[in-house]
Formats: C-alpha cells, structure tokens, sequence
C-alpha cells in the first residue's frame, strides 16, 4: 500500500476545489422536554488539501460540527458533502465504509486513540487488518506512517511507555492507516505540554504537504492562528469569521501576515463582532446603506453614538 496523496472530486463542484460542504446545516438534541439547538444555519467551505481549525466558545458547536463531518452524528437538517458525498442520505452500510475508509479522527485523550496492550506498530495496523489489507503490507505500511509522524524509533513500545505527546502522534498515524483523504482532530494538542504541541502541529503540517490529506482541527489553542492556513470562528451555532494566514517573500525573507474576515452566510446573514455592537450601542435593529462598492450598516439613529476614541 503506497502512501500518495489522496485528493477526491466531488460531482457538481463546477470547476471549483472544494472537498467540504455545509449548507444552511441544523442540529437539535431533545432530551425529555428540553431542546438544544447545537448548530443553527451553519455553512462551512473547505478547498481539498486544506489545513484548516475551527474555534469558538464551548457550545458554540464546533465539536458538534467535527462529529457530524466525522459521520459520527447525523444532522437535523441542511445540507453536507464530503468528497461529492452527501452524509444525509447514506446508508448505514455506506456510512460505515466511509468512517473506514474516508476520514480519520484524533481524539483528545489519548487513551481513546490506542489500543493499551498494543505496541505502536499493531496499534497503526489494526485499522487496516479490520479493512483486509493483507498483514505484511499492513505492518510495511505502519512503519511508514510512524515514521512520517516521527515515531521511527519507537515502533514496538506499548502507549504506557510513550510521552502524551508520542502516544498521539501515534494516534495520528493510526487515524491515516487507510489512507483517508480527510483527517479531522478535536483538540489534539489540549493534554499536551508547548513542546509535544509544537511537534504534533509539525507533524500536521508534513503529512498535509507530503500526502496531500485535508486537515480541520476544533481547537482552544490562542496561537492557532500561526499554525494554520487558515481559522474558522463558530458562534451560536454559525460561523462567523474566518482568518487567513499569508506568507509573501521580501527577497529571501518571509513575512507572515493575518487577514481577518466577517463571513456571510447564504441567506445573506452577517455576524458582526460583538465587541463592535457593544461600541455603537447597537441591539435589535441597524440601518443599511449600499454605498459605491461597499455596504455600511449603521445605528438606528435614537442614541447619539461616540466615535472610537473620542470624548463627548
């Protein structure tokens, strides 16, 4: 089994490159008389070779979003697509090939991730056993990817004998053992020290570049702006802003940028950020102005407003 660069194309994508699709996607949990809405309305975009995070508040539904795309949950309503696939009707058959085969998952604990009793090399061939794959090229396999995720020399160590760090860089290699097109990471770092995080987001960062796998990570971590390409902000169950991470060249030096966006759904609905809000005292209701190539919204116009930074 070779490890290439899985890329997949998606029916109807019109030319573009994406292999990620949310549209207008709802998820409502209802327990006894208690309804909560997790997801409301969300879109999501992701390009195919992607390495992307997703954060937000807790229950701002980023993890609800991660286990939907995982095909770990189903969706209330909207739309989903993976790779041309849409998630909302697939059969329970056919999502278990695709949890197989499709997309890979990191879980925070790392217990969650191994199996105890396992070396390195076993735990990353159990995935492709289950699939079939014959068990020399499972085990030629395994070694591979463990030494792509710098695991190399600590292939037959059981996790007990691994740092945090080891033993989830190991789980990286277990999640990518049927070579998925997609791997997705809920706060793979949150149990590790600064310097197991560093080499964990390297290890991202080579297997996107040298396997070509979509990478989206759910995360609390307040430097992942510098670690990414690019950042998805959730709140109330929306995204609603976005950060790109750009390098340009000055001669031989790189100079790293951020470019922060609002982003707009399909219904045309725009979250501005609070912190703003709060500054023009705006509440319920705005006016909205279409100017020459822009739009500006406004308060209502019953409060006089201060202009940032100055005195009244």
């Amino acid at each position: 089994m070779e490890l290439v660069p899985t890329y997949a194309t998606e029916p109807g994508s019109e030319g573009d490159d994406l292999y990620i699709r949310c549209e207008d996607l709802f998820k409502i949990y209802k327990t006894a008389n208690l309804e909560v809405v997790a997801l409301r309305g969300l879109d999501l975009k992701v390009r195919r070779g992607e390495f992307m995070a997703i954060v937000g508040a807790s229950g701002s539904g980023k993890s609800t979003l991660l286990n939907i795309l995982a095909g770990l949950d189903t969706p209330s309503a909207g739309r989903c697509y993976v790779g041309g696939q849409d998630l909302l009707t697939m059969s329970s058959k056919e999502m278990v090939r695709y949890r197989r085969r499709q997309v890979g998952f990191v879980w925070q604990q790392t217990g969650r991730n191994l199996v105890p009793y396992l070396d390195a090399v076993q735990n990353v061939e159990v995935p492709m056993v289950l699939d079939g794959v014959p068990p020399r090229e499972a085990q030629e396999r395994a070694v591979r990817l463990l030494e792509m995720v710098l695991m190399g020399h600590r292939l037959h160590h059981r996790p007990e004998m691994l740092s945090g760090g080891e033993q989830q860089r190991v789980s990286i290699a277990v999640a990518l053992a049927n070579n998925p097109p997609l791997l997705l990471a809920d706060e793979p770092t949150g149990e590790l020290d600064s310097v197991g995080a560093d080499t964990v987001y390297e290890v991202f960062r080579t297997l996107n570049k040298e396997l070509g796998t979509t990478i989206v990570i759910v995360t609390h971590d307040p430097d992942i702006a510098a670690r990414v390409d690019r950042v998805v902000a959730i709140r109330d169950g929306r995204t609603s802003s976005e950060i790109y991470r750009r390098v340009r060249f000055e001669g031989t030096e790189a100079k790293v940028s951020h470019e922060e966006y609002v982003l707009v759904d399909a219904a045309g609905r725009l979250q501005i950020p609070r912190e703003y809000l709060d500054e023009l005292e705006i509440h319920d209701r705005v006016r909205v102005i279409l100017g020459e190539g822009r739009i500006e919204v406004l308060p209502d116009g019953r409060r006089r407003v201060r202009p940032r930074g100055a005195a009244w």
